[in-house]
This record gives structure tokens, sequence and C-alpha cells, in this order.
């Protein structure tokens, strides 16, 4: 696959931004900003947990038909596609595609109370709400991204698919972009992507932190804590194994943490629990790493059963019955890393040097994890303007400086439909 050179780059970038049509997509953007935030509130009003993004789906559908995408289709799990065609191929065309995509799902529970609030703040739209910025900042930017390319009818060598995904938050583990890339007509087309993914305008996720999540159940037979003591205890075997698997050495680099997230079983203080359960988050900047400690934690959870069930079977409590175990996986995100001459990101710095822009090369663990490890060119970038409280309830967002956020992305998005025509 060929690539092109830092310079090159350079000069593709500002060739584009010299073109009168990316000034009037450029013009659109600058003169809708309250279009954009109140569609951004409106479209934080709605719930969208992760496997409860129904709503979401039909609200970005509709403005997807309504902004004049082509072909605008929804898949069996709940990902809205559509199309922004090639200037001069068919619209059959089956050559390569450029993705710009941002997921609909956010953590919060569909009881959370929503009610966005919006606010002027210093010659800036300020929202406040659970999402309000991850992720309804790159939802809302790859909106008007794609309808200020398409208003303003800016050339394209190569068509840009526009996804808003479901499933990247939690327990959802980027299962919307995993069925996205086994789309049966894009497939093996897919040159790069571009994923958005809340604010800021000068930083991109270039090396994917990869995951391994598990959930641990221990039962037991259970029994009354005195006329049935010494019955092997789920929670003692879960906590030994917990207790032993802490004791797993982590290195500073690559980079690797592990935290036990939850931990409950039991009924009462007096009764010997019948099941105990864990959940177990690996996190890495290795794949090798992440499979170490998946082994480590077999081996924990094995051994802590093995010792309980023997200790009864010493004691002549096992009549009763022993321990069992599963070990469950719930997540796995893949590490990868960008390679340093990858063509989106030599455009990304020609983009950013057109811009006066200084690129911040992060880690993070998003969407782009999916195509980073399957060796697609992808990164994943702020949509611009500023927030904070992610994750939380006082969430916030302000489109402060969007505006620069969104001609980044404009100019990389075509920059790379070139890029990807030539392949």
């Amino acid at each position: 696959m060929a690539i092109f050179s830092r310079s090159t780059a350079f000069t593709r970038v500002t060739s584009i931004a010299a073109q009168r049509a990316i000034h009037a997509a450029f013009t659109w953007i600058h003169n809708n900003p309250k279009t954009l935030i109140d569609r951004q509130a409106e479209l934080v009003a709605i719930p969208a947990p992760p496997f409860g993004e129904q709503a979401r789906t039909q609200w970005i559908a509709e403005r997807f038909v309504e902004i004049g995408l082509a072909s605008v289709t929804t898949d069996t799990i709940g990902n809205v596609i559509g199309f922004i065609p090639a200037t001069h191929l068919p619209a059959d065309s089956t050559g390569p595609v450029v993705v710009l995509s941002a997921h609909l799902d956010t953590v919060f529970p569909a009881v959370t109370p929503l009610r966005p609030v919006l606010t002027r703040d210093n010659d800036a739209n300020r929202l406040a709400a659970p999402g309000s910025c991850d992720n309804a900042a790159g939802v809302i930017g790859m909106l008007a991204l794609a309808q200020a390319i398409t208003q303003a009818k800016v050339h394209l060598a190569s068509p840009i698919v526009i996804l808003a995904n479901v499933g990247e938050e939690g327990e959802g583990d980027l299962r919307g972009v995993r069925h996205f890339y086994n789309h049966p007509e894009l497939a093996g087309r897919i040159a790069a992507h571009i994923v958005l993914d809340g604010a800021g305008a000068d930083s991109a996720v270039t090396q994917a932190l990869g995951s391994l999540r598990f959930q641990v159940t221990i039962n037991g037979p259970g029994g009354h804590s005195f006329t049935d003591a010494g019955t092997p205890n789920p929670i003692v075997a879960l906590a030994t194994a917990l207790a032993n698997l802490g004791l797993t050495p982590m290195p500073e680099k690559p980079s690797t943490t592990l935290n036990v997230g939850t931990i409950h079983g039991g009924t009462s203080v007096n009764s010997i629990p019948e099941s105990a359960t864990a959940s177990i988050d690996f996190r890495s900047t290795s794949s090798e790493e992440l499979l170490r400690l998946e082994v480590a934690l077999h081996r924990a959870v094995e051994d802590a059963v093995d010792q309980n069930n023997a200790a009864a079977k010493y004691n002549r409590k096992s009549n009763r019955g022993l321990l069992t175990y599963t070990v469950k996986k719930i997540g796995d995100r893949p590490a990868a890393q960008l390679p340093a001459d990858s063509p989106i990101l030599e455009t990304l710095r020609a983009v950013d040097r057109h811009l006066g822009i200084q690129t911040d090369l992060r880690l993070g663990s998003t969407d782009a994890n999916i195509p980073i490890a399957l060796g697609i060119p992808s990164l994943s970038m702020g949509a611009g303007g500023d927030g904070g409280g992610a994750h939380t309830v006082s969430e916030w967002y302000s489109d402060k400086d969007r505006e620069t956020g969104l001609r980044r992305i404009l100019l990389l998005c075509v920059a790379m439909t070139e890029w990807a025509a030539e392949q």
C-alpha cells in the first residue's frame, strides 16, 4: 500500500484547503453554532445506555435522511450507516471508502435524569448534562461535517461512510464497530477510519489501550454457619484467589494495570454463601501482558478452589458438595499501535501544521482500537470545543473553538479520500 511523505501530505492539504467548496463548508460550520448546540441538547435528552441505544438510533437515522445522506440504513444491532458519494464515481462503486464515525451510547443507565441545561458563557454555548461531551460532541460534530460537506458539494475522490455506532462504552465492548467491520458490502473496502470521541482540537489517540474483563463466579452448596461449618465457602475461595492475583507483578513498561471492580455474594452473616462473584479488569498496551494476566487469573481461581475443596475433603466436610467455578470473559479490546509513518498520521500532522496546531498524540481505549488492530489507518480525535466531568452526572461541554476542531477533521477526511483513491 503506497504512502506519501510528510511534505507530500502538506502539499495535498494546502491544495485542498484552497478549494472554493472547502471554504463554503467552513462557512457553513461558522454560521451554524446555534443549530449544532441545539441538536446537541436534543440528543443528550435521549437515554442511550449500552444495549439500550434504540431511541438514539432512530433519532440519528432521521437526521441522516434530513441532511441528505445517501443509502441510509440501520443494521441488525443498531448501527446507522449513511454515505456521502464520491464526486465522480458511480453510486454502486466498489472501490475504497473512508469512514467517519461516532458512538451513540453513554455510560449512564436509562433511569439517569438527563435534563440538559444550556447557557451562554464567555461568548460560547455551554451545555451541562450527562453525556453532553462523551459522546454527544462527537455525534453532533459528525453530523455537522456530513451536512457541511454535502451542502458545499465538496469534491471527494472516494466515498465517505458516516457511521453512528452503538456499543462503545463499558459492557458494549466496541460491539458496534466490531459488527461494522463484518459489513457484507464494506468489509475489505475500508481504507481509513476517523473516530470522533468527545471534545478537543489538538490531540489524537493513535495507541490503542487493550483490555480484558472477566466475571469470576464460584458456587458451592452453602449452608448454616454453625451446623454446616467446614463446608467449602465460595467467598473465602474467591477472596483467596483475588488476594493471590493481586500479588501478580505489574510492569511499568509496557504500561499494565489490574483492577477488581466489584465483588458480591452471600445472603446473611450466619449463612455459608452459595455463590460469590467478582469482576476484574486488565489493561495494557501489550497483548502479551494481557494474555499473561488472563493465565494468572485462571491459575489463581483454580488453585483457590482446589485448596478449599481439598480442605473440605480432609476435614470430612465434602459430603454436601464441593466448589465449582466459571471464569467468563465479558470484555476484550485489542491493544495496538498506529505506525509512525501511517498515512493518516502524516496527513493529520500536515493538517495541524496548516492550522497552526501542535499535534498531541495519546493513548486511549476507543472505537479506533478495532481498525488499528486490523492494520487500517485509523485514529480517534475530539470533535472540537471543550468539556469536562466525563462519565459523571456533572458532565459539560462548551462549543468554544468547536469550529477549529471541525475544520481540522474536514481537511483530514477530504485528504484521506484522495489518498484512498490512489490505493
